[in-house]
């Protein structure tokens, strides 16, 4: 279904993106890499294996590096050319997909280890078209998500909810279409740094994370941070090389010699 990395497919859909405009500047290269690192942290990957990821709404391909960078593959989609041909040119890793994620997700049953989004689902409440129903698209995207993920996994969306009744909507779709889980929000004080993340659940029901910046009793909000410390230390004391220097990029190139590209 997917096609590889230099090209993408996919016709008859409307203009309209389901991603961040093209990346112009660092700063929004920064924020949308920071929201990517954050969503994978969520899903709870095993660490002792690669990963299969849906990147939906992938846009330039900007969460897929993070992903790539963590040693796991992954496909995008997303209803814009124009962004997945900047993906193709920033000669990204991940196969891309031109479609509509409110027709569904069009892979076999139990194919991905965990699903991010960064910034797209709440376009799936906008009725673009006469013939838009923004209840019955965005149910079609959670049940056939649910379907295309494995059975234990997660998926995390990072989303706009423009309010609480939008929320609502994408939060009542995704529970009807089996998903169990809610809405972990990091910095709810903070009217800048505030982030929805609706952590949902395939399967057997986990244990919702807490979110960053919660005000807690007996300093649990300070442990919580302690802890995230740690394990920052701990990854970058497995080894991983800086981004970008020599040895990143013979990584890099082996990774890519065992995709066969």
């Amino acid at each position: 279904v997917a096609s590889s990395g230099r090209r993408h497919r996919g016709a008859g859909l409307q203009p309209a993106a389901y991603a961040l405009a093209v990346p112009c500047s660092s700063r929004v290269v920064e924020i949308q890499s920071q929201m990517s690192e954050r969503a994978v942290e969520l899903l709870g990957l095993p660490e002792d294996r690669p990963c299969l990821l849906l990147d939906v709404g992938c846009g330039s391909g900007l969460s897929g590096d993070y992903i790539s960078n963590e040693g796991h593959y992954w496909i995008g989609m997303d209803i814009s050319p124009a962004m997945l041909d900047v993906a193709v040119e920033r000669e990204v890793e991940g196969d891309l997909l031109l479609a509509d994620v409110g027709h569904g997700i069009p892979f076999r049953p139990g194919m991905f280890d965990g699903c991010i989004s960064i910034s797209a689902v709440q376009w799936l409440c906008n009725a673009d078209k006469k013939s838009h129903n923004p209840p019955k698209r965005l149910y079609q995207f959670f049940s056939t998500l649910y379907t295309a993920l494995a059975r234990g996994s997660r998926a995390v969306l990072q989303l706009y909810p423009e309010n609480s009744e939008q929320l609502e909507l994408i939060t009542a779709q995704a529970m009807r279409a089996g998903f169990t889980g809610g809405m972990v929000v990091d910095y709810p004080n903070s009217a800048k740094a505030k982030k929805f993340f609706l952590c949902l659940f395939v399967g057997a029901s986990g244990t919702l994370p807490k979110g960053l910046g919660t005000e807690c009793a007996d300093g649990e909000e300070i442990r919580q941070a302690k802890f995230t410390n740690e394990r920052t230390r701990f990854r970058n004391a497995k080894g991983k090389s800086v981004k970008k220097s020599r040895d990143w990029i013979l990584e890099k190139k082996e990774r890519r010699r065992r995709q066969g590209k």
